[in-house]
Protein backbone atom coordinates (compact mmCIF):
# COMPACT_ATOMS: atom_id res chain seq x y z
CA UNK A 1 0.00 0.00 0.00
CA UNK A 2 1.03 3.60 -0.48
CA UNK A 3 0.72 6.93 1.26
CA UNK A 4 -2.68 8.58 1.68
CA UNK A 5 -4.24 9.82 -1.57
CA UNK A 6 -3.51 13.48 -0.91
CA UNK A 7 0.21 12.94 -0.35
CA UNK A 8 0.49 10.53 -3.26
CA UNK A 9 -1.33 12.96 -5.60
CA UNK A 10 0.90 15.78 -4.43
CA UNK A 11 4.05 13.77 -5.11
CA UNK A 12 2.90 12.49 -8.49
CA UNK A 13 1.03 15.46 -9.96
CA UNK A 14 3.11 18.34 -8.64
CA UNK A 15 6.49 16.63 -8.39
CA UNK A 16 8.93 16.75 -5.50
CA UNK A 17 10.02 20.27 -6.42
CA UNK A 18 6.69 21.68 -5.31
CA UNK A 19 6.86 19.65 -2.11
CA UNK A 20 10.18 21.30 -1.29
CA UNK A 21 8.73 24.73 -2.11
CA UNK A 22 5.96 24.10 0.42
CA UNK A 23 8.54 23.12 3.00
CA UNK A 24 10.70 26.15 2.27
CA UNK A 25 7.59 28.26 2.82
CA UNK A 26 7.30 26.57 6.25
CA UNK A 27 4.34 24.49 5.27
CA UNK A 28 4.34 20.87 6.34
CA UNK A 29 3.89 17.48 4.77
CA UNK A 30 4.11 14.53 7.15
CA UNK A 31 5.54 11.46 5.41
CA UNK A 32 8.19 9.01 6.63
CA UNK A 33 8.15 5.25 6.13
CA UNK A 34 11.64 4.12 7.12
CA UNK A 35 14.93 5.12 8.75
CA UNK A 36 16.99 5.83 5.59
CA UNK A 37 15.07 7.63 2.81
CA UNK A 38 16.25 11.23 2.18
CA UNK A 39 15.44 13.30 5.27
CA UNK A 40 13.94 16.76 4.64
CA UNK A 41 12.16 17.74 7.87
CA UNK A 42 12.87 16.70 11.45
CA UNK A 43 12.21 17.61 15.08
CA UNK A 44 15.37 18.06 17.19
CA UNK A 45 14.93 17.99 20.97
CA UNK A 46 15.93 20.59 23.53
CA UNK A 47 17.59 20.31 26.94
CA UNK A 48 16.01 23.40 28.50
CA UNK A 49 14.30 22.83 31.88
CA UNK A 50 15.61 19.26 32.04
CA UNK A 51 15.43 17.34 35.30
CA UNK A 52 16.87 14.20 36.88
CA UNK A 53 13.68 12.40 37.95
CA UNK A 54 13.17 10.77 41.34
CA UNK A 55 13.09 7.01 41.66
CA UNK A 56 9.88 5.28 40.55
CA UNK A 57 8.90 1.69 39.64
CA UNK A 58 9.85 1.89 35.94
CA UNK A 59 13.21 3.55 36.65
CA UNK A 60 14.47 1.31 39.43
CA UNK A 61 15.78 -1.57 37.28
CA UNK A 62 17.20 0.82 34.68
CA UNK A 63 19.54 2.86 36.87
CA UNK A 64 22.96 1.26 37.08
CA UNK A 65 24.86 1.59 40.35
CA UNK A 66 27.82 3.32 38.66
CA UNK A 67 25.73 5.93 36.81
CA UNK A 68 25.96 8.52 39.60
CA UNK A 69 22.17 8.84 39.51
CA UNK A 70 21.10 6.53 42.35
CA UNK A 71 19.50 8.63 45.09
CA UNK A 72 19.92 11.84 43.09
CA UNK A 73 17.20 13.95 41.53
CA UNK A 74 16.52 17.58 40.71
CA UNK A 75 17.27 20.13 37.97
CA UNK A 76 20.13 19.41 35.60
CA UNK A 77 23.06 21.75 36.16
CA UNK A 78 23.23 24.92 34.08
CA UNK A 79 26.77 23.96 33.02
CA UNK A 80 25.58 20.62 31.60
CA UNK A 81 22.68 22.35 29.80
CA UNK A 82 25.00 24.91 28.23
CA UNK A 83 27.44 22.24 27.01
CA UNK A 84 24.63 20.17 25.53
CA UNK A 85 23.13 23.25 23.85
CA UNK A 86 26.39 23.97 22.05
CA UNK A 87 26.38 20.49 20.54
CA UNK A 88 22.66 20.55 19.71
CA UNK A 89 23.02 23.89 17.92
CA UNK A 90 25.97 22.56 15.95
CA UNK A 91 23.95 19.46 15.01
CA UNK A 92 21.12 21.68 13.78
CA UNK A 93 23.54 23.71 11.62
CA UNK A 94 24.77 20.46 10.08
CA UNK A 95 21.23 19.32 9.32
CA UNK A 96 20.26 22.66 7.82
CA UNK A 97 23.43 22.69 5.70
CA UNK A 98 22.16 19.38 4.31
CA UNK A 99 18.79 20.91 3.37
CA UNK A 100 16.90 19.49 6.36
CA UNK A 101 14.26 21.70 7.94
CA UNK A 102 14.48 21.62 11.76
CA UNK A 103 11.72 22.28 14.30
CA UNK A 104 12.10 22.31 18.10
CA UNK A 105 9.68 21.34 20.89
CA UNK A 106 8.47 23.87 23.46
CA UNK A 107 9.74 22.57 26.81
CA UNK A 108 7.57 22.75 29.89
CA UNK A 109 9.16 23.09 33.34
CA UNK A 110 10.21 19.50 33.92
CA UNK A 111 11.46 20.28 37.44
CA UNK A 112 7.86 20.67 38.66
CA UNK A 113 6.16 17.93 40.65
CA UNK A 114 3.22 16.23 38.92
CA UNK A 115 0.25 14.13 39.99
CA UNK A 116 -2.69 12.13 38.69
CA UNK A 117 -5.55 10.63 40.74
CA UNK A 118 -3.38 7.47 41.05
CA UNK A 119 0.09 8.75 41.97
CA UNK A 120 2.37 11.76 42.37
CA UNK A 121 5.98 12.33 41.27
CA UNK A 122 8.38 14.95 42.64
CA UNK A 123 9.77 15.83 39.20
CA UNK A 124 9.81 14.95 35.51
CA UNK A 125 12.42 14.35 32.79
CA UNK A 126 12.92 16.55 29.69
CA UNK A 127 12.39 16.93 25.95
CA UNK A 128 15.74 16.11 24.38
CA UNK A 129 14.73 12.67 23.00
CA UNK A 130 11.67 13.24 20.75
CA UNK A 131 12.25 9.80 19.24
CA UNK A 132 10.91 8.30 22.49
CA UNK A 133 7.66 10.27 22.40
CA UNK A 134 6.50 10.51 18.77
CA UNK A 135 6.36 7.65 16.24
CA UNK A 136 5.99 8.75 12.60
CA UNK A 137 4.59 6.12 10.24
CA UNK A 138 3.71 7.46 6.80
CA UNK A 139 1.47 10.49 7.29
CA UNK A 140 0.74 9.65 10.94
CA UNK A 141 2.46 11.01 14.05
CA UNK A 142 1.58 8.91 17.09
CA UNK A 143 2.08 9.89 20.74
CA UNK A 144 3.44 6.83 22.56
CA UNK A 145 2.09 5.46 25.90
CA UNK A 146 5.38 5.56 27.81
CA UNK A 147 5.88 3.60 31.02
CA UNK A 148 7.66 6.24 33.13
CA UNK A 149 5.54 8.40 35.41
CA UNK A 150 8.15 11.16 35.11
CA UNK A 151 7.42 11.28 31.36
CA UNK A 152 3.61 11.30 31.59
CA UNK A 153 3.29 14.97 30.53
CA UNK A 154 6.24 15.03 28.12
CA UNK A 155 3.92 15.01 25.10
CA UNK A 156 2.94 18.59 25.97
CA UNK A 157 6.30 19.85 24.68
CA UNK A 158 5.39 18.55 21.21
CA UNK A 159 1.76 19.67 21.09
CA UNK A 160 2.49 23.10 19.50
CA UNK A 161 4.29 21.37 16.63
CA UNK A 162 1.66 18.65 16.18
CA UNK A 163 -1.08 21.26 16.14
CA UNK A 164 0.84 23.23 13.49
CA UNK A 165 1.44 20.17 11.30
CA UNK A 166 -2.20 19.17 11.59
CA UNK A 167 -3.34 22.63 10.47
CA UNK A 168 -0.88 22.80 7.57
CA UNK A 169 -1.18 19.26 6.19
CA UNK A 170 -4.79 18.13 5.51
CA UNK A 171 -3.59 14.53 5.14
CA UNK A 172 -1.67 14.37 8.43
CA UNK A 173 -3.03 11.91 11.00
CA UNK A 174 -2.46 13.00 14.59
CA UNK A 175 -2.95 10.00 16.88
CA UNK A 176 -2.34 9.06 20.49
CA UNK A 177 -2.16 5.60 22.02
CA UNK A 178 -4.32 5.08 25.15
CA UNK A 179 -2.94 7.22 27.94
CA UNK A 180 -1.74 4.76 30.61
CA UNK A 181 -2.69 5.05 34.27
CA UNK A 182 0.69 3.68 35.47
CA UNK A 183 -0.65 2.41 38.77
CA UNK A 184 1.29 -0.16 40.80
CA UNK A 185 -0.50 -2.82 38.72
CA UNK A 186 1.60 -1.86 35.68
CA UNK A 187 4.85 -3.00 37.32
CA UNK A 188 5.97 -6.33 38.75
CA UNK A 189 6.43 -6.23 42.49
CA UNK A 190 9.89 -6.95 43.86
CA UNK A 191 11.24 -7.40 40.32
CA UNK A 192 14.85 -7.16 41.51
CA UNK A 193 14.85 -8.72 44.99
CA UNK A 194 17.69 -8.01 47.34
CA UNK A 195 20.58 -10.37 46.73
CA UNK A 196 19.71 -11.19 43.10
CA UNK A 197 22.85 -12.10 41.18
CA UNK A 198 23.93 -10.76 37.81
CA UNK A 199 23.55 -14.26 36.37
CA UNK A 200 19.96 -14.40 37.62
CA UNK A 201 19.25 -11.00 36.07
CA UNK A 202 20.57 -12.13 32.68
CA UNK A 203 18.38 -15.24 32.94
CA UNK A 204 15.30 -13.06 33.54
CA UNK A 205 15.98 -11.13 30.33
CA UNK A 206 16.63 -14.32 28.37
CA UNK A 207 13.29 -15.67 29.62
CA UNK A 208 11.60 -12.36 28.59
CA UNK A 209 10.73 -11.58 32.19
CA UNK A 210 10.62 -7.77 32.19
CA UNK A 211 9.60 -5.16 34.77
CA UNK A 212 6.31 -4.26 33.06
CA UNK A 213 3.09 -6.25 33.47
CA UNK A 214 0.45 -6.61 30.76
CA UNK A 215 -2.06 -4.41 32.60
CA UNK A 216 -2.19 -1.80 29.80
CA UNK A 217 -0.39 -1.06 26.50
CA UNK A 218 3.03 0.48 27.17
CA UNK A 219 5.86 1.38 24.82
CA UNK A 220 8.27 4.17 23.91
CA UNK A 221 8.24 5.19 20.25
CA UNK A 222 11.99 4.40 20.21
CA UNK A 223 11.13 0.70 20.57
CA UNK A 224 9.91 0.67 16.96
CA UNK A 225 12.05 0.59 13.80
CA UNK A 226 10.31 1.31 10.49
CA UNK A 227 11.05 -0.72 7.36
CA UNK A 228 8.25 0.41 5.07
CA UNK A 229 5.48 -2.17 5.29
CA UNK A 230 7.20 -3.90 8.25
CA UNK A 231 7.62 -2.54 11.77
CA UNK A 232 9.97 -4.18 14.28
CA UNK A 233 9.09 -3.84 17.96
CA UNK A 234 11.57 -4.42 20.80
CA UNK A 235 10.02 -6.06 23.88
CA UNK A 236 11.99 -4.99 26.99
CA UNK A 237 11.96 -2.72 30.07
CA UNK A 238 10.01 0.09 28.37
CA UNK A 239 7.61 -1.91 26.19
CA UNK A 240 5.24 -4.77 26.89
CA UNK A 241 3.44 -7.33 24.73
CA UNK A 242 0.12 -5.52 25.08
CA UNK A 243 1.82 -2.55 23.44
CA UNK A 244 2.85 -4.82 20.57
CA UNK A 245 -0.72 -6.07 20.26
CA UNK A 246 -2.05 -2.50 20.25
CA UNK A 247 0.30 -1.52 17.43
CA UNK A 248 -0.76 -4.54 15.37
CA UNK A 249 -4.39 -3.50 15.71
CA UNK A 250 -3.61 0.16 15.06
CA UNK A 251 -1.56 -0.51 11.89
CA UNK A 252 -3.50 -3.43 10.35
CA UNK A 253 -1.92 -2.92 6.90
CA UNK A 254 1.56 -3.28 8.36
CA UNK A 255 3.34 -6.42 9.53
CA UNK A 256 4.50 -5.82 13.10
CA UNK A 257 7.25 -8.16 14.35
CA UNK A 258 8.50 -8.79 17.87
CA UNK A 259 12.26 -8.58 18.45
CA UNK A 260 14.04 -9.68 21.64
CA UNK A 261 17.76 -9.17 22.12
CA UNK A 262 19.01 -10.84 25.33
CA UNK A 263 22.48 -10.12 26.65
CA UNK A 264 21.89 -6.79 28.38
CA UNK A 265 21.01 -6.24 32.05
CA UNK A 266 19.05 -3.10 31.15
CA UNK A 267 17.36 -3.78 27.79
CA UNK A 268 15.69 -0.68 26.40
CA UNK A 269 15.47 1.14 23.10
CA UNK A 270 16.01 -0.79 19.90
CA UNK A 271 18.04 1.96 18.20
CA UNK A 272 21.11 1.21 20.32
CA UNK A 273 20.80 -2.52 19.68
CA UNK A 274 19.67 -3.15 16.13
CA UNK A 275 20.22 -0.40 13.55
CA UNK A 276 19.35 -0.42 9.83
CA UNK A 277 21.89 1.52 7.76
CA UNK A 278 20.33 1.20 4.30
CA UNK A 279 18.09 -1.30 2.50
CA UNK A 280 19.57 -4.76 2.93
CA UNK A 281 22.05 -3.88 5.70
CA UNK A 282 21.74 -3.83 9.51
CA UNK A 283 24.23 -3.62 12.36
CA UNK A 284 23.54 -5.42 15.64
CA UNK A 285 25.02 -5.00 19.09
CA UNK A 286 27.43 -7.96 19.43
CA UNK A 287 26.44 -8.41 23.08
CA UNK A 288 22.72 -8.70 22.30
CA UNK A 289 22.09 -11.72 20.14
CA UNK A 290 19.07 -12.26 17.93
CA UNK A 291 17.60 -15.79 17.81
CA UNK A 292 17.63 -17.81 14.62
CA UNK A 293 13.84 -17.73 14.66
CA UNK A 294 13.70 -13.92 14.74
CA UNK A 295 16.61 -13.57 12.33
CA UNK A 296 14.91 -15.72 9.70
CA UNK A 297 12.92 -12.87 8.11
CA UNK A 298 16.19 -11.02 7.39
CA UNK A 299 17.98 -14.09 6.06
CA UNK A 300 15.04 -15.06 3.85
CA UNK A 301 15.06 -11.59 2.28
CA UNK A 302 18.86 -11.42 1.87
CA UNK A 303 19.50 -8.70 4.44
CA UNK A 304 23.05 -8.63 5.82
CA UNK A 305 23.41 -8.43 9.62
CA UNK A 306 26.85 -7.21 10.76
CA UNK A 307 28.12 -6.89 14.31
CA UNK A 308 28.53 -3.23 15.19
CA UNK A 309 32.01 -1.86 15.70
CA UNK A 310 32.70 -1.37 19.43
CA UNK A 311 32.61 2.05 21.01
CA UNK A 312 35.95 3.68 21.76
CA UNK A 313 34.60 4.57 25.23
CA UNK A 314 34.63 2.29 28.26
CA UNK A 315 31.75 4.04 30.00
CA UNK A 316 28.97 6.53 29.24
CA UNK A 317 29.29 10.16 30.38
CA UNK A 318 28.32 11.00 34.00
CA UNK A 319 24.62 11.15 34.90
CA UNK A 320 23.67 9.24 31.73
CA UNK A 321 20.97 6.55 31.54
CA UNK A 322 22.35 4.91 28.42
CA UNK A 323 25.18 2.50 27.67
CA UNK A 324 28.35 2.91 25.61
CA UNK A 325 26.37 1.45 22.68
CA UNK A 326 24.97 4.88 21.92
CA UNK A 327 27.74 4.63 19.33
CA UNK A 328 25.09 2.76 17.26
CA UNK A 329 22.55 5.56 17.68
CA UNK A 330 23.23 7.13 14.29
CA UNK A 331 21.03 9.36 12.11
CA UNK A 332 20.78 8.51 8.42
CA UNK A 333 20.25 11.50 6.13
CA UNK A 334 19.88 9.41 2.97
CA UNK A 335 21.03 5.97 1.75
CA UNK A 336 24.55 7.35 1.18
CA UNK A 337 24.98 9.82 4.07
CA UNK A 338 25.02 9.19 7.82
CA UNK A 339 25.66 11.24 10.97
CA UNK A 340 27.86 9.49 13.58
CA UNK A 341 29.06 10.80 16.96
CA UNK A 342 32.40 12.43 16.21
CA UNK A 343 34.53 10.56 18.76
CA UNK A 344 33.35 7.11 17.61
CA UNK A 345 36.23 6.46 15.22
CA UNK A 346 35.57 2.73 14.89
CA UNK A 347 31.93 3.27 14.00
CA UNK A 348 32.92 5.94 11.47
CA UNK A 349 35.33 3.53 9.78
CA UNK A 350 32.71 0.77 9.74
CA UNK A 351 30.17 3.07 8.08
CA UNK A 352 32.75 4.10 5.50
CA UNK A 353 33.42 0.42 4.79
CA UNK A 354 29.71 0.11 3.93
CA UNK A 355 30.11 2.87 1.34
CA UNK A 356 28.52 5.59 3.47
CA UNK A 357 29.61 9.23 3.52
CA UNK A 358 30.03 10.01 7.22
CA UNK A 359 29.35 13.36 8.89
CA UNK A 360 31.03 13.38 12.34
CA UNK A 361 28.84 15.17 14.92
CA UNK A 362 30.14 15.90 18.46
CA UNK A 363 27.32 14.88 20.80
CA UNK A 364 28.56 13.24 24.00
CA UNK A 365 27.69 16.31 26.09
CA UNK A 366 24.04 15.74 25.14
CA UNK A 367 23.97 11.99 25.92
CA UNK A 368 22.85 12.42 29.54
CA UNK A 369 19.67 14.19 28.44
CA UNK A 370 18.30 11.15 26.62
CA UNK A 371 20.65 9.63 24.06
CA UNK A 372 22.50 10.30 20.84
CA UNK A 373 21.69 11.50 17.32
CA UNK A 374 18.78 9.19 16.50
CA UNK A 375 17.22 9.66 19.95
CA UNK A 376 17.52 13.45 19.64
CA UNK A 377 15.33 13.55 16.53
CA UNK A 378 12.03 12.34 15.17
CA UNK A 379 11.11 12.38 11.51
CA UNK A 380 8.47 14.63 9.98
CA UNK A 381 9.25 14.16 6.29
CA UNK A 382 11.40 11.78 4.30
CA UNK A 383 11.11 11.35 0.55
CA UNK A 384 9.65 8.05 -0.59
CA UNK A 385 6.62 5.84 -0.19
CA UNK A 386 5.75 2.69 1.69
CA UNK A 387 7.67 -0.22 0.15
CA UNK A 388 7.93 -3.92 0.92
CA UNK A 389 11.51 -4.76 1.89
CA UNK A 390 10.59 -8.27 3.11
CA UNK A 391 8.50 -9.85 0.34
CA UNK A 392 9.54 -13.38 1.32
CA UNK A 393 7.40 -14.13 4.38
CA UNK A 394 5.14 -17.04 5.34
Amino acid sequence: FQAEDGIRDCLLSRGLGDVYKRQEAHMTIVNSWNEWDPLKHVIVGTVENSNVPPMEPALEPKISKDSGMVGSHGPRSQESIEKANIQLENFIKILEANNVRVDRPTPIDFTKAIATPDWNNEGQFGSMPPRDVILTVGNEMLEAPMSYRCRWFEYLAYRPLLEKYYDEDPNMRWESAPKPRLTAESYKKNYLPEGITEEERYKKIEDRDMILTEQEPLFDAAEVLRFGKDLFYHNNFTSNLKGLNWLKRHFPKHRVHQINLPGDLIPTHIDACFTPIKPGLIIINPNRKISNEQRKIFDDNKWEIHEAAPSIHNSPPPMCYSSIWLSMNVLILNPKTICVEASEEKMIKQMESFGMDVIPVPFRDAYAFGGSLHCATTDVYREGECEDYFPNQP
